[in-house]
């Protein structure tokens, strides 16, 4: 089979309802998962998942969780098909389910990590008035300059948080900063900007009081040397050991998503299929538009792993 590499979603993908259909089809994963997951957290997070709203699954510390459980979700679904990863990759909460996949957490411990994530973050809201924004149409380095010229004009934090591919780029920080970046980028050309609806100021300087706290979750996780490769948001490059693991999940907290680099970093290594594996089909576009040759398979349905599936069927022997 042609190498192939999974890429994890993070908060942003999740959406009401969210794998229902695999439960559906493969009721299996409701002990396997679901169940142990609410056992875990001490609240019912698959029903959230499987039949919560928008407004059930909106705050952070119920969001991470529950998407970070729909990828595994898919991952055991993708597994049960034959379907492997030669390299993976997670954007910013998307991190741990890889890690998952490459053998460096047990899925437990990762959500264990996740909830408290998701809950130290929500916190850091509570005491800062934080916003995210997309701004698209203008280069990196042209948001990097906005940024860096509110952070001196106003005294404000605000940084770039996501470079998610050639046009778009998130912008974190204070709420009043990153407004004044929206302005500057509509008069600097921007096709436009969108305030996310996000819990937080995520993978910015704002997050790093949490750094002391969160490696002590940390350290009480046994992390393992990954079993095949897995690359680092903060670095876009492979992380060599569980203890390099562990080191650059606390660094993601306040740093960038160098999510662009990590697709190219993979495809230079020579893989050109991409299976986005868990809820929605964001990191699909981001594929798209940054490795325009790649073959990008969006898989958080079961119609679309069927789709999938009929892709791969000469590779997997498989009747189509």
């Amino acid at each position: 089979m042609n190498d192939i590499a999974f890429l994890f979603p993070g908060q942003g993908s999740q959406r009401p309802g969210m794998g229902s259909d695999l439960v559906a089809r493969h009721p299996e994963l409701l002990e396997r998962y679901y169940r142990p997951a609410d056992d875990l957290l001490g609240f019912e997070l698959s029903r959230l998942c499987l039949e919560g709203s928008a407004e059930d699954l909106v705050s952070t510390d119920i969001t991470q969780p529950a998407v970070f459980l729909t990828s595994i979700a898919v991952l055991d679904v993708l597994r049960g098909h034959g379907i492997a990863p030669s390299v993976v990759a997670g954007h910013s909460l998307g991190e741990y389910a890889a890690l998952v996949c490459a053998g460096v957490l047990e899925w437990t411990d990762a959500l264990r990590l996740v909830r408290r994530r998701g809950q130290l973050m929500a916190g850091v809201n509570e005491r800062t008035a934080g916003a995210m924004a997309a701004v698209i149409g203008l280069s990196v380095e042209q948001v990097e300059e906005l940024c860096a010229h509110i952070r001196q004009r106003d005294g404000a934090i605000v940084e770039v948080a996501n470079y998610n591919d050639p046009a778009q780029h998130v912008v974190s920080g204070r709420r009043e900063a990153v407004r004044a970046v929206m302005a500057a980028a509509k008069t600097a050309g921007a096709e436009r900007s969108v305030l996310l609806r996000v819990g937080a100021p995520f993978h910015c300087s704002l997050m790093r009081e949490l750094e002391e706290e969160f490696t002590a979750e940390l350290d009480q996780v046994a992390f393992s040397d990954p079993v095949l490769p897995v690359l680092a948001n903060v670095t876009a490059a492979r992380i060599r050991s569980g203890a390099e693991a562990k080191h650059l999940l606390r660094r993601q907290l306040a740093g960038a998503v160098r999510w662009s680099d990590t697709l190219r970093a993979i495809e230079g290594s020579g893989v050109r299929t991409f299976v986005e594996a868990g809820p929605g089909r964001v990191l699909s576009g981001f594929c798209r538009t940054t490795l325009p040759e790649a073959v990008c398979h969006p898989a958080g349905e079961i119609r679309r792993v069927e789709r999938l599936l009929r892709a791969l069927a000469p590779e997997l022997r498989i009747p189509a």
